[in-house]
Formats: structure tokens, C-alpha cells, sequence
């Protein structure tokens, strides 16, 4: 029984979803062309290709950003716990920080906190 309620559920959800997209398709207007086609950025007309290429050691850089503000946000409720983890949750965040610490040390060998 238990079974048939998921499947009921996974059935609903997908027949909503499903019943919304297509009655949008048939009630909504369809009229392509003019200013629908052109690029939009923050309101503000496009100024140039919209394919400009930028230097890929930006993503890396946001992306070491992103692996440590994780980082940061695991830590913050290991802090509030210390106390009771012990020596084991000390041992456990030791391995965890270490990890980060030599995926660092790689960014940094490899140049990937260089901006030029």
C-alpha cells in the first residue's frame, strides 16, 4: 500500500506538471520576432556579441571561492557541537580542513589564484 501512495504521488505530480506546460502551450500566445529575439541582461540593451570569451581562470577562481564557503558553512555547525563530538568529531574536521588545505595547496601550485 505504502508503494502505491509514491507511485500515486510521482503519478500526481507529473500530471500537474505535465497539464500546466501543455495548457500553457495552448492558451498562451505564440508571437516570436522583434524585441522577443534579442539578448536580455538587467534591462539594459546588449552592447556587442553576446559570445565574448572569457578567461577561464575566473570560473576556476569562483569555484575555489564556492569549495570554501562550503567549507565554512560545515564548520560553523561543527563549532556549535564541539563539546560533545570529542576527540573524534576534533580527529574527524582535522581530515576534513586537511582535504581543503591540499586542494589549495594544488590551485595554488597549478596558478589558479593568479589573475594576469
Amino acid at each position: 500500500m505504502d508503494f502505491f501512495l509514491v507511485l500515486l504521488t510521482a503519478g500526481l505530480s507529473v500530471a500537474l506538471v505535465g497539464g500546466g506546460l501543455l495548457a500553457s502551450r495552448l492558451v498562451a500566445p505564440h508571437r516570436p520576432g522583434g524585441a522577443k529575439s534579442e539578448p536580455y541582461e538587467c534591462g539594459e540593451q546588449a552592447i556587442g556579441n553576446a559570445w565574448a570569451q572569457f578567461n577561464v581562470g575566473y570560473y576556476i577562481f569562483a569555484l575555489l571561492f564556492l569549495v570554501f564557503d562550503v567549507e565554512a558553512a560545515f564548520l560553523f555547525p561543527w563549532a556549535v557541537v564541539f563539546r560533545e563530538l570529542g576527540v573524534i568529531g576534533l580527529i574527524e574536521v582535522a581530515i576534513f580542513v586537511a582535504v581543503l588545505l591540499l586542494a589549495l595547496v594544488y590551485a595554488w601550485k597549478k596558478g589558479a589564484l593568479e589573475w594576469v
